[in-house]
């Protein structure tokens, strides 16, 4: 028997080149994509500049470039500032410069851009001392572009606001462990009545050189809805302020959590502007460790060192500095010690006082007063007691 072996058959060689060849072709398009878009950026960038600085808004960058190949676009900006000029008037309201923002979009997801900035940044105001601004970590977001923004956030943290004065000595205004913000348009447009819903979270906050209770650290979470802006063209507080006013607009607080040391606030109502710049509405709020506000308020200290006029107005209206020294000094000859003694529990009775208002209530597991807020005109009270009193914003 004679056996046939014949030779096996030979694959063609090309085939196995298909999968590369394709892969270089996809590389090679993908790459051509990628640097089109690349080269695009500063075409839309300018484009964008131009139609920001119509609206008052001027941005600048010393230096750009744009690298990221070959999944994203990442775009660095040397020497960035931003100037917002009144489109009512010729001066420059505020100027801010910083050195550094890193703008990153995946090519995939353009409209999803992520920022990072680059500390420190400079803030200029006129006719005030310029701040300065440190952070250890700043970042935003955008959901929307290049289209109409949908929402935004921004993110600090460990951020130091300082006022600098003509000797270059840094002040502190304010500070924050992590503050974050977040926005989005829930109605209209940036051009036509827009309605935004805001959420503000803040850790370990302080400000300075206002009041000593502000000094302390707080923790809060505002949310909040805005109505009754016209549009997002930069213009002068006042004059949005009055716009505001007259559009009927509202600052709805939809819920709001402050928590310093022991004591716990909530509150949730609506605020307006009056005619005459005036705050009125109310606050719903229920509040544990009143307490402890009262001597924070720093009462017994004022009695002491004497109160101006123009606090015994806010604290308590139409009692005169004079009358309430002439009557220390009548307790003291009656009963020498007397006044002091009535000075040093003056932060009890008023605590006396605003607990006796409002209602018993549990927060948090705690004991807590629940009672209305008040804004009457810019006058703010407690049930029938004024507490302080809100300047006009316009």
């Amino acid at each position: 028997m004679q056996v046939d072996i014949s030779a096996p058959r030979r694959r063609p060689l090309w085939r196995l080149f298909i999968a590369p060849v394709l892969l270089l072709i996809a590389a090679a398009a993908w790459s051509g994509f990628w640097f089109y878009a690349a080269s695009q950026v500063g075409v839309r960038a300018d484009a964008w500049r131009a139609q920001e600085a119509k609206s008052g808004r001027n941005y600048d960058c010393s230096k750009r470039s744009v690298a990221g190949f070959p999944f994203r676009l990442e775009i660095a900006c040397e020497g960035a500032s931003v100037a917002l000029v009144s489109q009512t008037a010729s001066n420059v309201p505020f100027t801010a410069k910083l050195g550094e923002i890193l703008v990153v979009a995946q090519i995939y997801d353009p409209k999803r851009v992520i920022a990072e900035f680059k500390s420190p940044a400079s803030v200029a105001i006129p006719e005030q001392a310029p701040l300065r601004v440190d952070w250890s970590k700043g970042r935003a977001s955008v959901v929307g572009l290049p289209a109409v923004p949908q929402r935004g956030s921004i993110v600090f943290d460990d951020a130091a606001i300082d006022r600098v004065n003509a000797n270059s000595i840094q002040v502190p205004v304010a500070r924050a462990k992590h503050l974050e913000l977040h926005g989005r348009l829930a109605d209209g447009s940036p051009a036509d009545h827009p309605v935004i819903e805001t959420v503000l979270q803040l850790n370990d906050g302080s400000v300075q050189g206002v009041h000593p209770v502000l000094a302390e650290p707080f923790n809060a979470d505002v949310r909040a809805r805005f109505t009754g802006l016209k549009d997002f063209a930069p213009k002068p507080w006042p004059e949005r302020f009055r716009e505001i006013a007259a559009a009927g607009g509202k600052v709805e607080i939809v819920q709001s959590r402050i928590q310093q040391g022991d004591m716990i606030a909530v509150a949730a109502g609506t605020l307006a502007l009056n005619a005459n710049g005036n705050l009125d509405g109310e606050l719903q709020m229920t509040v544990t460790g009143l307490e402890r506000i009262v001597p924070a308020l720093g009462i017994e200290k004022l009695l002491e060192e004497g109160v101006p006029q123009a606090t015994l107005d806010r604290v308590a209206p139409g009692v005169k500095t004079q009358d309430l020294n002439n009557l220390f000094g009548a307790l003291d000859k009656a009963i020498p010690g007397l006044g002091k003694m009535v000075k040093k529990n003056a932060n009890v009775g008023v605590a006396a006082t605003l607990n006796s208002i409002g209602s018993e209530a549990v927060l948090e597991g705690k004991k807590a007063r629940a009672f209305p807020l008040r804004f009457a005109n810019g006058a703010v009270l407690f049930g029938p007691v004024k507490v302080g009193q809100v300047p006009p914003l316009f």
